[in-house]
């Protein structure tokens, strides 16, 4: 019985003369070298760019915001000579000024009085729409699903002019309910279109649990599927109201009627009537005015927003 000995072991083999062992030849790394600490260098560096990016976000956005609002806190001649200065002294008589003299005060409840009665109508039809669209299976679901999804492609400047000649025939020019159903016409396609996708990763078996229990359609609606939607009714609502209060376009060729005049036409107005002299801060004081509501809803249902915005991911 002979022995094997191993090529190391003969005589005048070493282990360089060895046969290299099959497969590629994996390098090994130098010192020191780990793979956590390459991933934590490039975390780092795209987390200081991401944080720059949004830092300098932040500032584009709130810098116009707070010069505005230094402004609407100074005389005229302060905000001629010294417009990066902060104000010697807080004169909120500009504020009573433009809520009272320049009728900022009539247009912000016209606004109040249209934008409410709108956001209400066009969450109710575009929640009901979206829950059939998303729940229901009926001949011509997709094709009405797509003219929701065109609706939000269509440019708005398009329409302005045979939508001006149906409001005149219908007689709904210059007045509050004609505005608000066309305030519903124009929220109505973003809404559907957010809705269905949000209602559709609602769990069904609670629906199913309700019918079962022997409640309708309608009832399964408003007191199941409804109150368990809320994050994406607020997300859509905050939407549809910043959307609707800012609306300009509309209101400029469909209300005519000074009395009837929303805020952005006040605006508007007020900045034209200055021309080349006038009350500057009375007109800076009316648009503090009107973004604090804007700005006050978006703080009170930040997290309802940023809820409902996510939850359609997290099926």
């Amino acid at each position: 019985m002979t022995s094997h000995a191993e090529p190391s072991e003969l005589p005048g083999v070493t282990k360089e003369d060895e046969a290299p062992p099959a497969g590629p030849v994996r390098k090994q790394p130098p010192p020191g070298f780990t793979p956590e600490g390459r991933l934590g260098s490039e975390g780092k560096v795209l987390n200081v760019f991401s944080h720059g990016i949004l830092v300098v976000w932040g500032l584009l956005v709130t810098l116009p915001l707070l010069w505005a609002v230094m402004s609407s806190l100074k005389t005229d001649k302060q905000i001629f000579t010294s417009p990066w200065g902060l104000p010697s002294a807080l004169h909120f008589d500009n504020w009573s000024r433009a809520w009272s003299k320049s009728n900022i005060g009539d247009f912000f409840l016209n606004t109040i009085l249209v934008v409410g009665c709108s956001l209400i109508g066009t969450m109710l039809l575009g929640s009901m729409a979206a829950y059939i669209l998303a729940r229901f299976e009926f001949p011509g679901k997709r094709f009405i699903y797509f003219m929701f999804v065109g609706g939000m492609s269509f440019p708005i400047i398009l329409a302005l002019v045979p939508l001006f000649f149906v409001m005149k025939n219908m007689s709904l020019l210059n007045t509050f309910h004609g505005l608000i159903l066309v305030y519903i016409a124009y929220s109505l396609p973003f809404t559907v279109f957010f809705l269905t996708s949000f209602f559709k990763t609602l769990p069904s078996s609670v629906a199913e649990a309700a019918l079962i229990d022997g409640a309708s359609h309608t009832r399964t609606f408003f007191q199941v599927m409804l109150p368990m939607a809320k994050p994406g009714l607020i997300s859509v609502g905050i939407f549809n109201f910043l959307g609707q209060w800012n609306q300009y376009m509309l209101p400029t060729v469909l209300n005519t009627d000074e009395d009837k005049r929303v805020l952005t036409q006040g605006l508007v107005q007020l900045a034209a009537s200055q021309q080349y002299k006038g009350d500057w801060s009375a007109l800076f004081a009316g648009l503090v005015l009107a973004m604090l509501p804007v700005l006050g809803v978006y703080i009170l249902f930040q997290r309802q927003v940023q809820a409902g915005l996510t939850a359609g991911a997290l099926k």
